[in-house]
């Protein structure tokens, strides 16, 4: 399935599966996926800048964009962080890379983790939603022998439903394993 066809399906199946469900009068009052969000907090790369480049290189392979370096807002003392210090990394995915990504993560990634049942149904109030990852390694695209060190990483889905429903209905058509 490529990513037209995830696309594709969203419109031809899922907007009628939430029309119904939630008695929408219009096409354009049904949630849609608007981005997703990876993110990566490194606190250990204020000992070591290679970290950050490391974990640069493999979000960009993970994600198909490059991943830029988050930077501290101030100075925290206890953390020895100075202000605009690299501490994570992240990429935001639109579009057909966003649909890409999804379909990777659904059909590969998450089932490559050992004693998957499921993910979390707990959304933000929003109808956003946040899935954390402990190790990057569940990504095809990362070569387990060239790993130095396990990384995780936090995945938002943020969509335009207003309430945790919609957005739970939208993201469990898209095919996202909740727990039951």
């Amino acid at each position: 399935m490529n990513t037209a066809s995830l696309k594709q399906d969203y419109q031809e199946r899922i907007v009628p599966i939430l029309m119904k469900e939630f008695n929408y009068t219009t096409v354009m009052q049904c949630p849609k996926l608007q981005k997703i969000v990876l993110n990566q907090g490194l606190g250990e790369a204020v000992a070591d800048k290679k970290i950050i480049d490391v974990a640069q290189q493999e979000m960009t392979m993970i994600a198909g964009q490059k991943a830029v370096a988050t930077v501290s807002k101030k100075d925290i003392a206890n953390f020895k962080v100075r202000k605009k210090m690299p501490i994570g990394v992240r990429v935001t995915l639109r579009g057909e890379r966003m649909y890409e990504f999804l379909e990777r993560l659904v059909r590969v990634a998450l089932p490559r983790i050992r004693d998957f049942k499921g993910i979390a149904n707990k959304m933000d109030g929003r109808g956003n939603y946040t899935l954390g990852i402990t190790e990057q390694i569940i990504f095809p695209e990362i070569n387990i022998d060239n790993i130095t060190k396990l990384l995780g990483m936090n995945i938002t889905f943020v969509t335009s439903a207003n309430t945790d429903e919609e957005g739970f209905a939208l993201l469990r058509e898209f095919g996202l394993p909740f727990k039951k």
